[in-house]
């Protein structure tokens, strides 16, 4: 107790100021913390708790130097009133220290969840700006777009318009009603329609069949589309062509069938090579039969004829067994004709082959018949290319062929005691060959019988009037000389486009080849 105490008092009074100036440091650097991030919980917190560190610092400082000057003045007794004052003040700054640290950890997680609040509005401002600056940029694009998609279904459209218009086939596109809303030329064309007539076109109208087009349409409600559908379509002028018909259903977006789109492909020339490749084949057969049967009758008739051109010679003529003997020898020899039609027919005669003419050859041929188509009252027309071609063959088998044709034109005449024959010749550049056409104004042939025009024996003669061989031979003949027979009944007239009674033969024969210049 005998120690001094002045250097306690003076630690004690330089240690309450070195609280101050330091709790004075630490709110100032507080201070500037809050002033750079005024969002900062931490820092405002810690603000704050220096400001009440400040005054608690400043509050006891102050009570310890007041106290030790008053007991140094001797006045001890002033401190002694007023120091429960100064402890109590005191103590209220520390509870106040004591309560802000206390409540710090409740002030983080409320700072923690504005924080995420904040983030996630961070966040969403971020979104909204990206997509503020898409669509600036799809603004500023958006006309470059437009143009840019506008020339893309551009270009898809003329391709679909250049495949639409340029197809050879039959591409049409029809409503619910199965009325046609477009059609392409080319179908106009092959219905024989003007492109004026295409708003009354409907299918009910195209089909010939009522039970064809119940098929199609029972199909494409059933499966929504048709393949490869082969039916009949009737043509403006009432002619039937063969067409292969595909076609799609159209369906709007609640699924439902607003139309459908389809192809159809002509195969009328198809089904003709056909039938003509089915002709051909049936008469290389019967040919082979023929001349096998005619070659074994042949030598059977010759000596039936013999033997009884040998009898004939011992009976008089106007006896009853000379005259049955006649009709053995007549008939015979008719047999023996017919013999040699098959012959004929079969091309197994040889045949001379040379550089010909087709006029001269018709010509001839008018010559020849003219007399009994007068007598028929038939007038004759000629229509022959003085610039034709020539062709190689021999030139008595072609006239045979015409003799045929003219004669059969005859035939079919005879009935009404007149009529027109119309003979022409022309050069076909496309196929390169030359034609000759024999057109008659009879009754014409009827679809069931034209199939069967060319078959050995086959005739529409009276019995006695024809032996059914006229055509079989010259289309042996005509396929011989490496060429094509065509028939046409009812004929199509080619000025006007409509059918007219009658028949029209058509024959196309090659080319002669030039002989190979000879060097000199």
């Amino acid at each position: 107790m005998n120690l001094p105490l002045q250097v306690t008092i003076v630690t004690d009074m330089l240690g309450s100021v070195t609280n101050i100036v330091l709790a004075v440091f630490s709110l100032r650097y507080a201070y500037l913390l809050t002033r750079r991030q005024p969002d900062n919980f931490l820092w405002g917190f810690l603000f704050y708790f220096c400001v009440a560190l400040v005054a608690f610092s400043i509050s006891r400082a102050a009570g310890h130097i007041v106290k030790q000057l008053l007991i140094f003045s001797g006045n001890g007794n002033i401190w002694t009133m007023i120091a429960p004052f100064s402890g109590g003040f005191n103590t209220l700054l520390l509870i106040s220290v004591s309560a802000v640290t206390v409540f710090y950890h409740k002030g983080v997680e409320a700072y923690h969840a504005v924080e995420l609040r904040a983030a996630k509005l961070k966040e969403a401002n971020q979104r909204l700006e990206i997509a503020a600056k898409e669509l600036r940029e799809l603004n500023l694009h958006l006309e470059e777009k437009i143009e840019e998609r506008t020339a893309e279904l551009a270009k898809s459209e003329k391709k679909f318009r250049h495949l639409f218009s340029n197809s050879k086939d039959m591409v049409f596109f029809c409503d619910t009603h199965q009325q046609l809303m477009d059609i392409n030329e080319s179908g106009l064309e092959m219905l024989g329609y003007d492109p004026s007539d295409a708003p009354q076109l409907n299918l009910y109208k195209i089909f010939h069949n009522e039970d064809d087009i119940f098929t199609y349409f029972e199909t494409m409600h059933e499966k929504g589309f048709i393949k490869d559908f082969e039916v009949e379509f009737e043509r403006r002028d009432g002619s039937i062509i063969n067409v292969l018909l595909s076609a799609t259903a159209i369906f709007d977006e609640k699924g439902e069938m607003i139309g459908c789109e389809g192809i159809a492909k002509d195969l009328t020339r198809v089904k003709t090579m056909m039938q003509q490749l089915v002709a051909s084949e049936k008469m290389a057969s019967v040919g082979q039969m023929a001349a096998g049967v005619a070659h074994e009758i042949n030598t059977p008739l010759g000596i039936i004829l013999g033997y009884t051109q040998l009898m004939m010679d011992d009976f008089p003529e106007d006896s009853e067994v000379y005259q049955n003997l006649a009709v053995i020898e007549r008939q015979t020899k008719a047999s023996r004709k017919i013999v040699a039609d098959l012959l004929k027919f079969s091309r197994q005669s040889e045949s001379a082959r040379e550089n010909l003419s087709l006029n001269e050859i018709l010509t001839d041929v008018i010559a020849v018949t003219e007399h009994s188509l007068n007598l028929d009252h038939i007038q004759v027309h000629l229509d022959l290319d003085p610039d034709l071609p020539e062709v190689v063959g021999d030139a008595e088998k072609l006239r045979q062929v015409f003799v045929n044709l003219i004669n059969n034109a005859r035939h079919a005449m005879e009935e009404e005691g007149r009529g027109d024959l119309y003979l022409s010749t022309y050069y076909d550049r496309e196929d390169n060959m030359v034609v000759a056409e024999v057109r008659d104004t009879g009754h014409g042939i009827p679809e069931k019988v034209k199939a069967k025009i060319f078959d050995p024996f086959f005739t529409t003669k009276a019995v006695g009037k024809g032996t059914g061989l006229g055509l079989s031979v010259s289309y042996g003949i005509i396929k011989d000389h490496g060429g094509i027979i065509e028939v046409e009944s009812p004929v199509k007239d080619r000025d006007t486009g409509q059918q007219i009674q009658g028949t029209r033969f058509r024959i196309l024969l090659p080319l002669a080849q030039e002989p190979d210049p000879v060097a000199l």
